[in-house]
């Protein structure tokens, strides 16, 4: 299976493109700037629709995993002509080039395409982003089922992971580092999510290709948990000081954008569909923990 993986150096397409050159696939990792460490690394900018065009001949991919987007929730808010021209124009020319040359393609979306409302939402319900990174993921969404013929959605949620990837450390990494340093963090009580280990999704997301299965599904951990105990379970995990968390509120935080209160997932439909399940967040910390053990 020839794999085109756009975003292929972040956190989750280069986990992508490292497990499916494990298990035998030719895989081309798109990157913009940081280059891909797994499989081929290709230059593609998925704004630019000639470079697209010409990546897309050369590759011929017969599954494109579209994990490039623009990420930064609050840069989305301060620019949004360019989260609108990255993820929703970008989103449009890989689509257009997908369904052209035959592909398969699975979007990697967002839980920020919901309110926050009231939480472990189901692929079903009724979306509402309340900010301009989820309006644009939402509507990238749109251009996946009006413009390709077949195509998955996959909705993850806060996605972290044992390194580093494009230059930025993620946010179980972030916190790890905070209290091996013994420094102090403040940590959010009043928002819920279901985070998400970037090896558990990376399997998920290859079995539907692998599987073909179309449609949305929600490939999230398995445990609605509010930030600050996440970042509990992560200190008790890795043996740090748990006297170093303070508990905050969201308005405390000096942010662009707002944030939804509780976009915690069902993963009901993976965990019945899937043979690579939806982990509970014990588990998933605790490969977590191997993983960065496995690399020092």
């Amino acid at each position: 299976m020839r794999i085109l993986v756009t975003g292929g150096s972040g956190l989750l397409g280069s986990k992508i493109a490292e497990i499916a050159v494990q298990k035998g696939y030719d895989v081309y990792s798109g990157y913009n700037m940081h280059e891909s460490r797994f499989g081929f690394p290709v230059r593609l900018d998925i704004c630019d629709k000639a470079v697209a065009n010409r990546v897309f001949r050369e590759v011929d991919p017969e599954v494109v995993i579209h994990a490039a987007a623009l990420t930064n929730v609050d840069k989305c808010e301060e620019d949004k002509p360019l989260a609108w021209k990255v993820n929703v124009d970008g989103t449009r020319n890989i689509c257009e080039l997908a369904n052209k040359h035959g592909a398969f393609r699975i979007y990697v979306s967002t839980d920020y395409v919901f309110s926050g409302e009231k939480g472990l939402y189901r692929e079903t319900d009724k979306t509402n982003p309340i900010n301009y990174y989820g309006i644009t993921k939402l509507e990238g969404e749109k251009r996946v089922k009006t413009l390709l013929d077949e195509w998955a959605i996959a909705r993850p949620s806060v996605i972290y992971g044992s390194k580093p990837a494009a230059g930025k450390v993620n946010f179980a990494l972030w916190v790890l580092e905070k209290l091996k340093k013994e420094e102090p963090i403040r940590i959010i009580t009043d928002q819920y999510v279901s985070p998400t280990l970037n090896t558990n999704l990376a399997y998920m997301i290859l079995e539907v290709a692998e599987r073909r299965l179309t449609g949305t599904y929600h490939l999230a951990g398995a445990t609605p948990i509010n930030r600050y105990r996440f970042v509990q379970l992560l200190a008790e995990k890795f043996e740090l000081d748990k006297n170093l968390i303070e508990p905050a509120r969201s308005e405390e935080m000096k942010w662009k954008a707002k944030r939804p209160k509780n976009t915690s997932l069902n993963v009901e439909k993976a965990t019945r569909t899937l043979r690579n399940k939806p982990l509970k967040i014990e588990e998933a910390i605790s490969r977590l923990k191997e993983e960065i053990s496995k690399e020092k």
